[in-house]
């Protein structure tokens, strides 16, 4: 769906991309991370046909963006940080005015209509923008990019200002919209990142510094691939419960750390998964599992660890 081959992007003298080449397949939400600085945005305005690039190739559905731009943007629907609404309209007039700027071709009030009920702003939809609250002038905007249709949905910081109960309502719809769209969200919530997208490509100081699934990211910088048990039942019992598993390696006891339970460091043999048959082995032999749970990275702890970390080294050269 999305190709991007060594894109460079430079400013005067200032490299801001350097080389960077990924792939998104059509129906993948993705997440696009980075620190302030690294060129997640400029690659994103790249994609979106906002910048021209300096060097490198961009696709959208085989569509080159420089030299098709007028078609890979008809694949390419695209909310910005500051979504670009104009306040004085109502919301209808709004996307029926995003309609004609975007010369769709299909039945407008139709169209119009089914884009207000997918992102609930019906109730809002003949009320000027500027009276808004910000979590739907954040659905307006994700209106916007929708007009039209497009294969591609590119969000940037879809949830910055939300009060919790609006960031889960944002977050619910893009989790509906990625059934039908492929989606690039870049967020600074990693929590967010981490519960809507299947795949996290992470760029810092303008290069690509990792392309995977949470998972595989903090499996593979995790050194530490234990887990946590605990359970309730007698240490003897539980520790002779818990080794008897497949695949695991070690088992200690913490000690208690709520009343009746007992807590145990369980560390797996390599490359080996041990969580679901520990937590069938405790059921089967009617032993209450309270809290199971990965010694491994979290998301944010991988990004720290491949962007702060390297800025440090980076610094000590």
């Amino acid at each position: 769906m999305i190709e991007v081959s060594s894109l460079t992007k430079k400013y005067g003298n200032f490299l801001a991309v350097d080389d960077v080449s990924f792939t998104i397949n059509r129906g993948e939400v993705v997440g696009f991370l980075g620190p302030n600085g690294a060129g997640k945005s400029t690659i994103m305005n790249i994609l979106t046909g906002y910048l021209s690039l300096t060097g490198g190739k961009v696709t959208v559905d085989g569509y080159d963006v420089l030299e098709q731009p007028e078609q890979a943007k008809r694949r390419i629907g695209y909310l910005p940080e500051i979504p670009p609404l104009y306040t004085d309209m109502t919301v209808l007039e709004y996307l029926y005015f995003i309609y004609d700027l975007k010369k769709v071709k299909f039945p407008k009030r139709m169209h119009i209509e089914e884009i207000v009920n997918l992102v609930k702003i019906k109730e809002v939809e003949n009320r000027l923008i500027k009276t808004l609250s910000k979590g739907y002038k954040q659905r307006v905007g994700i209106a916007q990019a929708l007009v039209g249709n497009p294969d591609v949905l590119i969000l940037d910081e879809p949830t910055v200002g939300l009060d919790p109960k609006q960031i889960i309502e944002i977050r619910d719809l893009i989790a509906r919209l990625g059934k039908n769209h492929t989606i690039i969200l870049s967020s600074h919530i990693l929590s967010e990142i981490q519960a809507v997208c299947e795949r996290v490509i992470i760029i810092n100081r303008g290069h690509l510094v990792a392309d995977d699934t949470p998972t595989e990211l903090s499996k593979n910088l995790s050194k530490d691939h234990s887990v946590i048990v605990r359970a309730v039942g007698e240490k003897e019992e539980l520790t002779k419960i818990l080794s008897s598993v497949k695949g695991v390696q070690k088992v200690l006891c913490l000690g208690k750390k709520e009343e009746n339970s007992l807590d145990f460091v369980v560390t797996p043999e390599v490359d080996c998964d041990i969580r679901k048959e520990i937590a069938a082995r405790l059921i089967e032999r009617k032993r209450p599992l309270l809290v199971l749970t990965s010694n491994e990275l979290t998301l944010e702890q991988v990004f720290m660890r491949l962007t702060y970390d390297a800025d440090i080294e980076e610094g000590k050269k």
